[in-house]
């Protein structure tokens, strides 16, 4: 069994093995045709299931035939111009090497004596980007698995920090309060379109979902931010404490921007921690035309980024940045074996002071070979293509008397929704219509929508980050998705007759 280890003597085999594997991805990425097969769990989960893992084939190339049946023919492929689903970018080659190179010599990102130049390397990136941001120089971050994860970072970095700047005020004015006493009356104030992992993150951090003030969006889907000042100002009244203002650079849903000098004006005046999830929208920070659209972004006390959304990297590849590095301290925690204290006396970089993981990937090799290869304006400029592609997509489905829109797009998500001729249909019909279309358009594996529902109605989703997506693709999906409806309307009336 020692000749599958990767070492000096297996060398070859890794050569041909991972060249094989390569040729085979590669002949499917030619040939693909549609985003994905079409093929059902049904179908699918048998054939899985019924595979022995107890009886390996033991040749890579049996594996490979096998993997073919079971993954890389069904898999959904977001190379594909239709693939118009969820935030899922097609990938730049220089990051797909630096992927290949990473998971080879399998760095540890947590200490020095594990990473050496890795370290350095996502120290210098972090930089970078808190240097694209105008976060200042005491800056710093770290990279994390996703936009989820670094959004918890700044939060449980923002809870700790209230509850320190609280705790020594009461103990300045000559009362004592503990931090069992401060939690339950934490606010955290976002708004109704930002994501799910900013209530996920107030339960984990033992403030409850109900620590989470949700502030209406105004017409174009932003966070209103005269709510928000009533709101902030309801907190204090109540004697509650607002611990932080999380505004959002691109809405899963709509992508837009929340309006970020305001936001952070209120959350200045209020004393509260603003985090900006950038993490759809960290993108225009490469941007060669479209970097103000992020203006106040410099203002936050933390920010995500995806660099796996709008900078075409492998999933994952994501960073928490902060304005002050010594906040990051309210996530060290010093083990013996690991990063004693003195390795910090001695200024030996360990990122593991830094993050609340331990074991970590390099995954900011990928990010590393793309700006060497490309440079930053090469990224940016994939990503305006996309902004510019979405504009243009709005005003064709806006003309198109089968669809309404939404709202006019800020960056590259367009929500709409089928809606038929007349308006004697039941609403309740017309969610179904929208429904049915995209789950069989779905399964007719020809293009991939996303869906969403919006004041309670169900709507569909372009997500556009594909340059290789046109005009042409956007008309051909709406032509079956209105087909699709058409048919379910069509069975549905005859029904009821």
């Amino acid at each position: 069994m020692r000749s599958h280890l990767l070492n000096e003597t297996t060398a070859d085999l890794y050569r041909r093995s991972v060249t094989e594997g390569v040729e085979r991805v590669a002949a499917k990425l030619a040939t693909t045709e549609r985003p994905h097969t079409g093929i059902s769990v049904d179908e699918l989960a048998p054939v899985i299931n019924g595979i022995d893992l107890d009886k390996p084939l033991a040749d890579a190339a049996a594996v490979l035939d096998e993997l073919e049946d079971v993954y890389l023919r069904d898999a959904v492929y977001f190379h594909h111009p239709r693939y118009l689903g969820h935030l899922n970018c097609p990938v730049v080659i220089p990051a797909v090497l630096g992927e290949a190179i990473l998971s080879a010599v399998n760095s540890s990102l947590d200490t020095w004596d594990q990473s050496i130049g890795g370290t350095l390397i996502e120290r210098r990136l972090i930089d970078w980007t808190t240097e694209r941001i105008g976060l200042g120089p005491a800056a710093d971050g770290i990279f994390t698995s996703g936009g989820s994860q670094s959004n918890f970072h700044a939060l449980l970095l923002a809870r700790d920090e209230a509850c320190r700047l609280v705790m020594k005020k009461a103990l300045d004015e000559g009362r004592e309060l503990t931090k069992a006493e401060l939690l339950p009356k934490l606010r955290i104030f976002t708004s109704e379109a930002s994501h799910f992992s900013v209530q996920k993150s107030a339960a984990m951090l033992g403030l409850g979902y109900e620590a989470v003030i949700s502030v209406p969006v105004d017409r174009n889907r932003r966070m209103d931010t005269a709510v928000l000042a009533l709101e902030l100002e309801e907190c204090a009244s109540e004697g509650l404490f607002p611990m932080a203002v999380v505004a959002t650079a691109g809405t899963t849903d709509f992508g837009s921007i929340d309006p970020l000098p305001e936001i952070a004006r209120l959350a200045d005046e209020h004393s509260a921690w603003m985090h900006v999830d950038a993490a759809y929208g960290c993108g225009l920070l490469a941007s060669p035309t479209r970097r103000h659209l992020l203006d106040g972004i410099e203002r936050a006390d933390s920010v995500t980024v995806d660099y796996h959304k709008s900078f075409f990297q492998p999933v994952s590849s994501s960073a928490m940045l902060v304005r002050d590095r010594d906040t990051l301290k309210h996530a060290t925690y010093h083990a013996d074996y690991l990063n004693p204290r003195r390795m910090a006396e001695e200024r030996i970089p360990n990122q593991v002071d830094k993050s609340i993981q331990t074991t970590r990937r390099f995954d900011a090799l990928k990010l590393w070979v793309t700006l060497r290869v490309m440079g930053a304006d090469g990224i940016g400029s994939l990503f305006d293509e996309v902004i510019d592609l979405a504009a243009a997509g709005w005003g064709i489905i806006d003309a198109d008397p089968r669809f309404e829109v939404v709202v006019k797009p800020q960056i590259s998500t367009l929500v709409f929704r089928y809606v038929p001729e007349g308006g004697d249909i039941r609403a309740d019909l017309v969610d179904e219509a929208n429904l049915h279309a995209r789950k069989a358009l779905f399964a007719s594996g020809e293009a991939v929508v996303a869906g969403t529902k919006v004041d309670g109605k169900q709507y569909l989703k372009f997500t556009l980050l594909n340059p290789q997506t046109t005009t042409a693709d956007i008309t051909a999906v709406l032509d079956l998705l209105a087909a699709h409806a058409e048919q379910f309307l069509g069975e549905s009336l005859a029904l009821h007759r």
